[in-house]
């Protein structure tokens, strides 16, 4: 198998969720993020944002009024276990199956699992199998 390499940090700034109900997407997403290691970075009435992702409602000044519709969000795991804790944490928190962990057909090794949030978007987590990191982040200051 040829040898892959990824780049990350180079093309998303960030991306943003306009939702219907922010509680319960906060609910969700927490218990996402704490499964993959990631912490709410800062919160307020109309808003939360983790890293690259903001969620905010339609109220909020960044959404002029307008929910986001349906995507699909990627998340990356460092092991299958996390994956799996991902599809029970979504699943006992507002998620609704839609693929449960086992391998895909991407590339060899490609591990996920996929649950629809409480605003209809498809968030997955991924393990791509064994790999080495140059670094745990990227890390920005400005």
């Amino acid at each position: 198998m040829e040898t892959m390499e990824l780049h990350r940090g180079r093309l998303i700034d960030h991306l943003q969720l306009v939702v219907r109900d922010l509680p319960a997407s906060r609910r969700f997403y927490q218990a996402v993020f704490d499964t993959i290691g990631i912490p709410i970075a800062g919160e307020g009435d109309d808003y939360f944002w983790a890293d690259e992702l903001f969620v905010s409602t339609a109220d909020s000044e960044a959404a002029l009024g307008q929910l986001t519709g349906r995507h699909h969000l990627a998340f990356q795991a460092r092991d299958r276990a996390t994956v799996d804790a991902f599809h029970q944490a979504a699943l006992a928190n507002g998620g609704k199956d839609n693929g449960a962990p086992g391998e895909r057909a991407y590339h060899p090794g490609y591990y996920a699992a996929f649950a629809i949030d409480p605003d209809g978007n498809n968030i997955e987590v991924v393990y791509h199998g064994p790999a080495t990191y140059s670094a745990d982040s990227v890390k920005v200051s400005f």
